[in-house]
């Protein structure tokens, strides 16, 4: 199915995050950005109905269709499952989407952020996908996917029931890859294994990557001069088989110029490249983590029927990614509705004293507590 994507695809231009000017998006910006954008050979713009608090998708209209043929570009557009409180709510939500981006028809077409809990069974309930299918075949959707934000095993569940997925997009990125919130490095094999494209969101982790402290950005340097670090997070997922676009929320030439410049005349990560990412990514995540082995031991025997181990994973995450607290504390406030909060831990110490690695239980709850609930 990699043929539903072209070479023009390969960099993506998300319109998440626009230029703007006293809290308005600045259109003469975005203008000349598209402008340099397509002019570089790039086609594939990413929106949804929600970005900029719905002007995402006019800036589109503006900058993009307006002034370009319709079939010199692609257009990507997101479903919101929070937005969806009936049925008919569907079809005006897409109707609306027409209207702002001023087209008939959307080339791809996401179920925004699926993901375990409320957003996926919002889209089962109302037969999103099926209502999607029924859009392909009028022609107003010419490829219908999602993207995720969900676990591993879900992911596979909703594959194994919806095999018409075509594409799907998520969250990659070198630091990520073992992240055991995201989990990105497992979503991955699983759609390489299944041969389903993959359109990849947060390749510079919302610029943490392309941020690196001097120490850690000298270690690329010594190889590349010339080359930023967002250049080496690009290269990392560019170079992953499977992967047909990469978004990038450019939200200024600068970054536009330096994105350009590493995707035109690409250069996928040598293996000599590929073990300094990997040396980079150890020493950025070396932290001091909960070493809890997840063997669940205390749980069992916990009067309040806290989940321990995974309460500590959110903790741990956010101890690696102290500039990232969006994810964990939605992991830890799904986790709370599902099982019972880090607070309402009553010290009774059984878990302690079941603990093989002797871990202080009770501090650490009172540490999550302390982050994820106040």
């Amino acid at each position: 199915m990699s043929d539903i994507f072209s070479d023009s695809a390969k960099l993506g231009f998300g319109l998440m995050r626009l230029p703007e000017t006293d809290g308005v998006i600045d259109h003469e910006h975005v203008c000349k950005m598209v402008d340099e954008y397509m002019k570089a050979g790039f086609n594939y713009f990413d929106t949804a109905y929600i970005y900029h608090g719905g002007k995402s998708e006019v800036a589109a209209r503006e900058a993009l269709v307006k002034r370009y043929p319709r079939d010199s570009f692609t257009l990507a557009d997101k479903l919101p499952a929070w937005c969806i409180h009936e049925e008919a709510d569907v079809e005006k939500i897409f109707k609306d989407q027409l209207e702002r981006l001023g087209t008939d028809y959307i080339d791809y077409y996401l179920l925004h952020s699926v993901e375990d809990g409320a957003n996926y069974e919002t889209y089962e309930k109302y037969d999103c996908f099926s209502w999607g299918m029924k859009k392909k075949e009028e022609g107003s959707i010419k490829h219908l996917g999602f993207s995720f934000h969900g676990s591993p095993e879900l992911l596979e569940q909703v594959l194994d029931k919806h095999p018409e997925t075509e594409f799907v997009q998520i969250q990659l990125n070198y630091a990520d890859w073992n992240n055991p919130v995201v989990r990105s490095g497992e979503l991955y094999e699983i759609l390489h294994k299944r041969d389903i494209p993959m359109i990849i969101m947060e390749p510079v982790k919302g610029g943490t990557l392309a941020n690196l402290t001097p120490d850690l950005e000298s270690k690329f340097r010594a190889v590349r001069p010339d080359a930023s670090a967002a250049s080496w997070a690009l290269r990392f997922v560019g170079s992953l088989p499977g992967v047909m676009s990469i978004l990038s929320g450019m939200s200024n030439e600068e970054q536009m110029k330096d994105n350009l410049k590493t995707f035109t005349g690409f250069e996928p990560l040598t293996e000599e490249e590929k073990i300094l990412v990997n040396e980079v990514r150890d020493k950025m995540l070396d932290a001091n983590l909960i070493a809890c082995t997840s063997c669940r031991y205390c749980t069992d025997g916990c009067p309040m029927g806290i989940s321990i181990p995974d309460v500590f994973r959110a903790v741990n995450t956010l101890r690696l990614y102290p500039g990232d607290e969006f994810r964990p504390k939605m992991y830890y406030q799904g986790l709370a509705e599902r099982t019972a909060k880090a607070s309402e831990c009553v010290e009774c110490g059984q878990c302690e004293a079941v603990c093989p690695q002797h871990l202080p239980i009770i501090e650490f709850l009172k540490e999550a507590a302390e982050v994820f609930e106040k």
